[in-house]
């Protein structure tokens, strides 16, 4: 029976990964979190007010440089495990595992009880938050920093499904502390409608995700945990990856919470709540395009003794089909940005935000650059390339919205976002064409980058250009809404599938197309 076991757990390590079974997992957990955080937006509006919304906006903002640290953390434990899958390397797994919990609690600790002491303080001075919205200041500041903490912990537990990718648990992980999170809030913030009540509302559902991910790795992967324990060797690995994923991090972090440090700096915090309205819509369509590809970075992981021409042709082929998807799906938000709004928060806040919400869309869909190229430089251990790429993007967004917001006021923010992305797009060519010594890369980035994402804007900028000139005006409904962005998503995906015939990687592209729709179709429709 020993002997049994021991072959069953080495058929579990060697089983091949299930790339379109894991992305699936990932965009239901995605749509789950999408519908839910969408719903509950206008409810916490009318509950809480734009002043108190946009007060929790900027405590998650200050929050935020935490997540530089536990994101670089996640992402290096789940690589160094990716690659100690074995039964052989199960001890020094063991270590990186008790290694990372370590810092996590540890250092986690020291961050939590620093925002916790300091930050509302530092908000107020560098915020100019008086009065009743930010009264409970304090509170939000700890329950924020709480969550995060839960957050971080969590990671590390996480990794260890990511290693082997166990994406269905993830999902039902991120699904169970969304329904938490959203079912708190409906209870929870009319009885107490402040700031603090809604990031503790957030906490909860971190809560619930640190115990199901300690509940299940306990259960499945128990011979892997280890309680924490610093291991020099183990450390090093960590350090040596994660050192320049928290420059990354830093990086990302500059180009996403840029504008809305300075809104707060210098305007009212209502406005930081438009923002943050039009932010969160784009970001979710953003993180749920970013979440279906996450699967590749373990995949990329266990490519390491590939040849360079096949690491390249599962680069591009991966990076076509998810540049069609962001473009389609950001791309559908771009015409119907200002009745959308309207149906979803109100007329005011779609006077405000509906410019704003379009120009992050297209920063959006530009930034979609990033997402296979960089799981695929830290697959491969390349995370000076990936800090050099986030740090030329956050110093760009940031210079960009300090010339352009005191200029032009609140609705210039967002052309940061599009210069950021349009610097990090640029950096990732460049350093796509010298990575990789194969003939016609200057092709392949075009046609499998480049192409894609230029006709999703294209394409949403020219419908949206037709619906605001049309003899009719769209009404602010969901079904009407719904239509046209399902209608314009539906536009940019043929035609980047009509563009993707013109090259010479016409047929590549077919086939992955036909794979996936076999996959998810069930009729023979293909």
């Amino acid at each position: 029976m020993a002997g049994k076991g021991r072959v069953a757990g080495m058929a579990l390590e060697k089983r091949p990964p299930d790339l379109l079974g894991n992305s699936a997992w990932n965009a239901i957990a995605f749509v789950v979190a999408v519908v839910l955080n969408l719903a509950i937006l206008p409810f916490v509006i009318a509950r809480l007010g734009l002043a108190a919304f946009g007060v929790a906006s900027l405590v998650t903002a200050c929050i935020a440089p935490a997540l530089v640290f536990s994101n670089a953390l996640g992402l290096s434990t789940a690589r160094e495990l990716a690659l100690r899958l074995g039964p052989s390397d199960r001890d020094d797994a063991r270590r990186l595992f008790a290694t990372a919990i370590a810092l996590a609690t540890v250092a986690g600790g020291l961050i939590t009880i620093f925002f916790g002491v300091a930050g509302a303080p530092l908000a107020r001075l560098g915020f100019h938050l008086p009065g009743p919205a930010a009264h409970d200041l304090g509170l939000a500041f700890g329950l924020a920093s709480a969550g995060w903490l839960c957050q971080c912990v969590s990671a590390v537990f996480v990794s260890l499904l990511t290693a082997r990718q166990d994406y269905r648990r993830i999902a039902l992980i991120g699904i169970a502390s969304t329904v938490v999170s959203t079912l708190s809030m409906l209870l929870l913030i009319p009885a107490a409608p402040y700031a603090s009540t809604f990031l503790g509302c957030q906490a909860l559902g971190f809560v619930t995700g640190l115990l199901m991910a300690l509940a299940w790795s306990r259960g499945a992967i128990r011979p892997w945990l280890a309680p924490p324990a610093l291991h020099r060797k183990a450390l090093g690995r960590l350090v040596r990856l994660g050192g320049w994923q928290v420059a990354a991090q830093g990086g990302a972090l500059l180009a996403v919470q840029a504008d809305r440090y300075l809104l707060g700096a210098l305007l009212q915090p209502q406005f930081v709540g438009f923002y943050g309205v039009a932010q969160r819509l784009q970001e979710a369509t953003y993180i749920g395009i970013l979440k279906v590809g996450e699967i590749l970075f373990p995949f990329f992981s266990t490519l390491q003794k590939e040849s360079d021409d096949r690491k390249v042709d599962l680069l591009f082929r991966s990076s076509w089909i998810l540049n069609l998807l962001a473009a389609s799906a950001l791309g559908a938000l771009i015409p119907v940005a200002g009745p959308l709004l309207h149906v979803w928060t109100g007329a005011e806040v779609a006077a405000e935000a509906a410019q704003v919400l379009v120009v992050l869309s297209i920063a959006g869909i530009l930034g979609s650059t990033a997402n296979v190229f960089g799981f695929y430089l830290l697959a491969q251990g390349r995370s000076r390339s990936n800090a050099l790429i986030a740090l030329i993007t956050g110093i760009v967004t940031l210079a960009t919205s300090a010339i352009v917001l005191p200029g032009f006021g609140w609705q210039a923010a967002g052309w940061s976002a599009c210069a950021g992305m349009m610097a990090q797009m640029t950096t990732i060519v460049l350093l796509l064409c010298r990575s990789f010594d194969s003939a016609g890369m200057w092709l392949r980035v075009v046609h499998s980058v480049l192409m894609p994402l230029g006709v999703g804007i294209a394409t949403a900028l020219t419908l949206r250009y037709g619906l605001d000139h049309a003899p009719f005006r769209l009404a602010p409904s969901w079904w009407s809404v719904g239509a046209v962005a399902l209608l314009t998503a539906v536009i940019i995906f043929v035609l980047g599938v009509a563009a993707s015939q013109l090259g010479p990687y016409r047929s590549a592209c077919l086939q992955d197309l036909r794979a996936i729709f076999s996959r998810f179709v069930p009729l023979k429709v293909i």
